[in-house]
């Protein structure tokens, strides 16, 4: 039975990494799965960002060449994120595990929302940032950064700390309306701010929280996920949208009928 479920997280987290390269979401597949094994809320998101951040660094590593041409838009809104994941992380572990479980259920259905409605998010901020970046990349890089969009990072800081899923999405739908950048930046700042998010969340969890940590769990994800991005960044783009974002809404709904039926059973 253990080694069954070792391989069912390790194929999770493989399609988690897939799916994070292509449309992101990749929580939305673990922490179901997590949830699904038994595992407790909470510990599954704790061990979920923990072994998700390995396929963080390969999509970093991916968009490198993106990155480089908006250091400096990163190097200014990396701190943000980075102190609203803290709180987001410190939330988490503080905030008693029943405040989760009503918390969660509706984080699941914004992040669902967010999945369904992410090719016409996509496709209006490819639109606006089409009639707003000029030829030059650097032209991106030293455009001036609006406070409302420090303000909305920081915002997603806290959400990503606190629940990672989708934060990717709600990242590319602020810079399609605040930010003067080309898709492919800003996509580049999205991994990046992800990542940051991830880390600053994982290192509070094991300095505050290391009883939390599955670490089979988290080693699992953690190859599975790195693996899957690359594969989703050689492969994965070839399969259907949609048909990953309908595997996304589909354990999705699990995850959010499961908690739902813990709710009102109170097991």
């Amino acid at each position: 039975m253990d080694l069954w479920r070792d391989i069912i997280i390790f194929f999770a987290g493989l399609w988690a990494g897939t799916i994070n390269t292509i449309v992101g979401s990749g929580t939305l597949v673990t922490f179901p799965v997590l949830v699904a094994l038994g595992f407790a809320p909470v510990n599954a998101v704790v061990s979920n960002a923990m072994g998700l951040v390995a396929g963080g660094f390969s999509g970093a590593w991916g968009y490198r060449r993106e990155a480089a041409s908006v250091y400096k838009t990163m190097l200014k809104l990396v701190p943000v994120s980075l102190v609203g994941g803290l709180i987001g992380a410190w939330l988490l572990l503080h905030l008693p595990d029943t405040v989760f479980g009503y918390v969660a259920p509706v984080l699941i259905v914004l992040a669902l929302g967010l999945v369904i409605f992410q090719p016409r998010l996509s496709a209006w901020a490819k639109s606006r940032q089409a009639t707003s970046v000029g030829t030059d990349p650097a032209d991106a890089d030293n455009a001036p950064i609006p406070m409302v969009l420090y303000i909305l990072v920081f915002l997603i800081g806290i959400y990503g700390g606190y629940f990672t899923a989708a934060q990717g999405i709600l990242l590319m739908s602020v810079f399609g309306i605040f930010l003067h950048a080309s898709l492919q930046q800003s996509n580049a700042i999205k991994v990046v701010l992800s990542l940051a998010v991830n880390l600053v969340a994982a290192i509070s969890y094991l300095i505050f929280a290391p009883e939390r940590i599955h670490w089979p769990v988290v080693v699992l994800i953690a190859v599975g996920s790195l693996i899957g991005g690359f594969i989703g960044a050689k492969v994965g783009r070839k399969l259907s949208p949609g048909w990953l974002r309908a595997v996304i809404v589909i354990l999705g709904l699990v995850a959010l009928a499961n908690m739902v039926a813990k709710l009102f059973t109170g097991s």
